[in-house]
């Protein structure tokens, strides 16, 4: 059974940063991607940023230039850097994994508030 376990979430004043970690349970290279979602109270839950196994990036445009998603391999963790960060940035945070299924992880809140 596949796990993704999310960390690093918070609470953040407008212009500064937080880094989301996703630590999987096995290589993350028996998916095709992983990626970053996120839903705001009353919203939808949007894609924010994808990572393929091949290592290429992916960015939902509100979000290019200040977020970026990495992974270390060794680690098996998934990262989503986020910087100049913005009150419309608060919302749950969700790790996804991708092969032939879509996993999930339980999601973790980042808000943005001065």
């Amino acid at each position: 059974q596949v796990q993704l376990v999310e960390s690093g979430g918070g609470l953040v004043q407008p212009g500064g940063s937080l880094r989301l970690s996703c630590a999987a349970s096995g290589s993350i290279l028996s998916f095709n991607s992983m990626g970053w979602y996120r839903q705001a109270p009353g919203k939808q839950r949007e894609w924010v940023a994808t990572i393929t196994s091949g290592g290429g990036t992916r960015y939902v445009d509100s979000v290019k230039g200040r977020f970026t998603i990495s992974r270390d391999i060794v680690q098996g963790t998934v990262y989503l850097q986020m910087n100049s960060l913005k009150p419309e940035d608060t919302a749950v945070y969700y790790c996804n994994a991708k092969n032939q299924y879509s996993y999930w992880g339980q999601g973790i809140q980042v808000t943005v508030s001065s």
